[in-house]
């Protein structure tokens, strides 16, 4: 059996050749600081929650958390319907997110992998719509809404963002790359038809971008206040028109501690669900970005 030398190999390497995927000390402190400048709104939103209107006025302002948290909860709490608008923003949210996520894979499939006449100008046509700002529609919109009646309801804020473009494409150019076409080809020979192919070939393929979409669009329907603001009132409203009639007043009679504490109140649960679920999104987006 003949011997391989690896002497001229090992002559070659250079010291520390396989140390370049270790992170060094700079590498370390620009994270450090990026995470310092991302987390200090959020703790200087805890910090004047738990302060007084007066202090958090004051110049300079605070910088450490003090007692008065759930005193400005209470406040916020009874001032607002928050309870109601927690569960109207989860509902309204949740039911958003799933029709655009369903609607937007089942159109980027088709828009990926699927012949048929007309496909790249209805794509066209659909990216384009995105250039058009979403203020021009909210009076035809809410001439819509008014005619059949659904005002203060939530299924007004919902049904018109069933489906969104950017979904669409985003869902398009995942599949474009990740779903091989031989994989549809095979499962059309095995004689499955169209339902069984979503199913079983290309739902599965397609978890990971559904994931980050899910989540995007999540966080944005929660976000959204000037669309809820205009059809709903403070009887049935969503967490960002709850906070619209939160620390009240005028000139300097505004609280803003309790203001910051009901934007505290409402972000918590976009933190929990990313607490939760943060691991399955990174893990998607990791897999969605190796290919074989």
């Amino acid at each position: 059996m003949a011997v391989i030398s690896t002497a001229p190999l090992r002559r070659r390497l250079r010291p520390g050749a396989g140390d370049q995927d270790k992170a060094g000390p700079l590498t370390y402190a620009v994270l450090a600081v990026a995470a310092v400048v991302s987390l200090f709104p959020l703790y200087w939103t805890f910090v004047a929650a738990s302060n007084t209107g007066e202090r958090v006025a004051q110049s300079p302002p605070p910088m450490l958390p003090s007692g008065e948290l759930w005193t400005n909860i209470t406040t916020a709490w009874n001032q607002a319907d928050m309870g109601k608008a927690l569960l109207n923003s989860t509902v309204v949210a949740g039911c958003v997110s799933l029709s655009t996520v369903l609607f937007s894979t089942l159109a980027g499939f088709a828009f990926a992998k699927l012949r048929f006449r007309g496909r790249n100008a209805l794509l066209t046509l659909v990216v384009a719509t995105m250039t058009i700002p979403p203020q021009l529609s909210v009076i035809p919109l809410y001439r819509i809404i008014t005619d059949l009646n659904w005002g203060n309801q939530l299924k007004a804020v919902i049904l018109p963002s069933l489906v969104a473009a950017f979904g669409v494409f985003f869902m398009r150019q995942f599949l474009l790359e990740a779903l091989p076409l031989e994989l549809i080809e095979a499962a059309r020979v095995d004689g499955a038809h169209s339902l069984r192919i979503i199913w079983h070939v290309v739902l599965p393929i397609a978890r990971p971008a559904m994931a980050v979409l899910g989540m995007l669009v999540f966080v944005q329907s929660w976000n959204d206040f000037f669309w809820p603001f205009v059809v709903l009132t403070q009887q049935n409203p969503t967490v960002q028109v709850a906070l619209s009639s939160i620390g009240g007043g005028s000139g300097h009679d505004i609280n803003q501690a309790v203001i910051m504490t009901g934007a505290l109140v409402g972000t918590l649960p976009l933190l929990l669900i990313f607490a939760v679920l943060g691991k399955h999104i990174v893990g998607g987006i990791t897999a969605g970005a190796v290919k074989s």
